[in-house]
């Protein structure tokens, strides 16, 4: 049977993507988006202290088509069939890799579905988000937004930076940052995850941001 064809099954849960079930690679092998850096090591609240903080780099330039016009491909799949497969249960796909049966889990609301016509793929740190934190080096303020294409297209297919939301919850999240936006749900999982991804491309975070990370992160188990 081809593999496009098989049943798969794996984990889903809140801190899947970064924190949970099995490790998955920024890309796949095959995959037309340039592989991403590794994923940062340690507790959230030591990767948060590694952040730098500084004012939100109101100024920069954002064009969402600088960084993706569509999703990279591996093979038959996209970028998010690919999120679909790996955060659905009992998921399977046609020839074509759109899904035919499986569900979903969106982490944001608690809404479990059925139809993957109802999910959005939500970038936890938005790319909007993301243009606008770049950090201070040698003494000079780092632009997201100017990475060369090829890094850019990285990060906007970045697996480990993906998550699969019911539509509302992504548009309700919009590109605010925790300060000004927390899921209904596992709010721990989230911040970890923002964290994460945030140290992992070398990012930087406002006062208003860390705070709010700071604070959820103070509530979250050991």
């Amino acid at each position: 049977m081809n593999a496009r064809h098989a049943v798969l099954t794996v984990c889903v849960a809140a801190t899947a993507l970064l924190t949970g079930c099995e490790a998955i690679p920024g890309t796949l092998p095959g995959s037309t988006a340039p592989a991403p850096p590794p994923a940062p090591a340690g507790p959230a609240s030591e990767l948060l202290a590694q952040l730098q903080i500084l004012p939100e780099d109101t100024g920069a330039h954002y064009d969402r088509d600088d960084w993706m016009t569509d999703w990279a491909k591996n093979g038959e799949c996209s970028t998010r069939e690919t999120i679909l497969q790996r955060q659905g249960k009992g998921v399977a796909v046609d020839g074509r890799c759109a899904p035919t049966a499986g569900t979903w889990y969106s982490a944001y609301d608690g809404v479990t579905t059925s139809d993957p016509g109802e999910l959005q793929i939500d970038h936890i740190v938005p790319l909007a988000e993301a243009a606008r934190s770049g950090p201070v080096v040698n003494g000079r303020r780092q632009r997201p937004g100017e990475w060369p294409p090829a890094q850019r297209e990285a990060y906007a297919n970045d697996v480990e930076g993906l998550l699969a939301v019911t539509g509302s919850s992504n548009q309700s999240k919009s590109d605010d940052d925790p300060a000004r936006w927390m899921p209904s749900h596992d709010p721990c999982g989230y911040v970890t995850n923002w964290v994460r991804v945030k140290k992992k491309y070398g990012l930087s975070v406002d006062q208003a941001e860390h705070d709010a990370i700071a604070g959820v992160l103070a509530t979250c188990p050991a």
